[in-house]
């Protein structure tokens, strides 16, 4: 087999591969973004935590080096209600931390950092206009989506469940993100809380492709080619992959996440809200034994991190992660090793040889 058995994200996206780089806000580069797009995948960039103009800045850098398409991908989350006295107890219960460090407790602490897609994200991407726009958390109020859909754009957004995957397909999406439980960072959950009946990628997937009539972008746990044609023979259309590019040297990752990263055991994350209020997959830290994974002390996302700001900046100026967040999926320890666009090919490359022997 030299052919892909479904071709319809690769038409779709006018791409070669159906591989799409997960956009992994805070390690993923616009370099990760520029070699991906050259072999042929998706290249995608994270806005959430960048303000419109550095959106702009990243995408004309990527455009400059690669005329690839690119996808540009929003947080859809309500910002929280203020809730002092849920800030005040989420301060109190860190504080044996602070007296531990040395810290003030009473210090203020920054809140924030990821922004939900709005008047002025839109703006840059009608200017800007961009292949393929994805959000997390849902979808934007539906006059901000016409005005993407406006701009030719391809609209995808990631579903944990069939009910999110329906919802989706109703408001327009022109692909869906089946994202399974195995992911790293954040779940992509809009319609349930409920992290204990979270779905796996390999039960997701052909429970999604059966449900909607638009392709399916299998998430979570993908790391080799096997996982890549697993996922078409279950009914996926493409892939999209985040862990195993962490290990590119196109990834913003720091030393000890990295280091966590490369001795990860398949057992060794766990889904937790503590650093940001919402749940996400990370390996395993002294924080997250010690108050969590998962806490109803946590504020709501994103202030959660907020109070931790100053634990995470003396103990990371000390060379620990024991207190910052390092997402990972469940199959980093099946990851090549390579640089962003071996990789991409490697996954497509590897999958094929595996289908063939399927189909044969």
């Amino acid at each position: 087999m030299t052919r892909w058995p479904d071709r319809r994200i690769l038409d779709l996206f006018g791409i070669e591969l159906p591989i799409l780089q997960a956009p992994m806000a805070g390690a993923s580069t616009p370099e990760m973004a520029i070699a991906v797009g050259k072999a042929g995948g998706l290249a995608a960039l994270a806005a959430a935590m960048l303000t419109p103009q550095q959106m702009a800045e990243a995408i004309k850098k990527i455009r400059a080096a690669s005329p690839a398409p690119l996808n540009v991908n929003f947080f859809c989350h309500t910002p929280p209600a203020d809730d002092p006295q849920r800030l005040a107890s989420w301060q109190a219960r860190l504080a044996p931390y602070y007296a531990e460090l040395g810290l003030d407790p009473a210090a203020s602490a920054p809140t924030g950092g990821r922004a939900p897609f709005d008047d002025a994200y839109c703006r840059e991407v009608e200017r800007l206009k961009p292949e393929v726009v994805s959000f997390h958390f849902g979808l934007p109020e539906q006059a901000l989506l016409e005005r993407v859909r406006a701009t030719g754009a391809r609209i995808i957004a990631s579903a944990t469940t069939v009910a999110e995957a329906r919802f989706l397909a109703s408001h327009g999406c022109d692909a869906i993100i089946a994202m399974g439980v195995e992911a790293g960072g954040h779940r992509g959950n809009f319609l349930t809380h409920d992290m204990a009946s979270q779905i796996g990628t390999f039960a997701l997937v052909p429970q999604i492709a059966d449900a909607v009539s638009v392709p399916v972008i299998a998430a979570g746990g993908i790391s080799d080619g096997r996982g890549v044609a697993a996922a078409f023979v279950l009914g996926a259309s493409a892939v999209q992959v985040g862990t195993a590019y962490l290990f590119s040297p196109e990834a913003t990752v720091k030393p000890w996440h990295r280091e966590a990263l490369e001795t990860a055991e398949a057992d060794a994350t766990s889904l937790t809200n503590l650093f940001t209020g919402r749940p996400a997959r990370g390996i395993a830290n002294r924080l997250m034994r010690e108050v969590g994974p998962l806490s109803p002390d946590a504020p709501a996302f994103p202030l959660a991190g907020g109070a931790l700001a100053p634990i995470r900046a003396k103990t990371e100026a000390a060379g620990s992660g024991e207190f910052s967040n390092m997402w990972s999926g469940q199959a980093a320890r099946l990851a090549p090793r390579l640089p962003a666009g071996d990789l991409t090919r490697k996954l497509a490359g590897d999958a094929l040889e595996r289908l063939a022997k399927v189909g044969g």
